[in-house]
């Protein structure tokens, strides 16, 4: 291969380029080559190969069997994990439910014994009113407006 330049320009620059048909010295890298040749396949060769190929499959099938099992270990040790928080949350839920109903209790109880206490207080006023009236009746005053009138009602 030849270039020339032709001449120069104010916008660039021209080239010829001309090819020149291969010389017997020019270098054998620029031309093309065959394909080399297959060379012939022994049986051992063949059988080597698919040695090497089945050897390949166990190992990959070894491989996708190891990563299952480690799948599997993970979700059981998820599972098992998930179970554990589920008991210990159970067992919080029914701690917290049982201070709570004896909370409930103890607040029943104080309040039923407040109500017996304020109502044994109304029936011990109710006897004194009613001693009091027994008394009036004995005197010969009659009825509540009279007692309380005259100041005798201890309310």
């Amino acid at each position: 291969m030849e270039v020339k330049p032709i001449n120069k320009r104010a916008s660039g620059q021209a080239f010829e380029v001309i090819l020149k048909p291969p010389s017997p010295v020019s270098d054998v890298a620029h031309s093309i080559t065959s394909p080399p040749k297959k060379r012939d396949v022994s049986l051992e060769d063949i059988q080597k190969k698919l040695e090497a190929a089945e050897n390949r499959r166990r190992s990959q099938e070894a491989q996708v069997l190891k990563v299952l099992a480690e799948k599997r270990e993970h979700e059981r040790d998820v599972l098992l994990k998930a179970m554990e928080e589920n008991s210990n949350f159970s067992k919080m839920a029914e701690e917290k439910l049982i201070l709570k109903m004896e909370q409930n209790q103890e607040n029943r109880e104080a309040h039923r014994a407040a109500m017996m206490e304020r109502l044994l207080e109304k029936v011990s006023k109710t006897v004194r009113l009613n001693k009091l009236l027994g008394q009036n009746k004995l005197w010969g005053t009659t009825g509540l407006y009279s007692n309380a009138c005259l100041g005798q009602v201890g309310f």
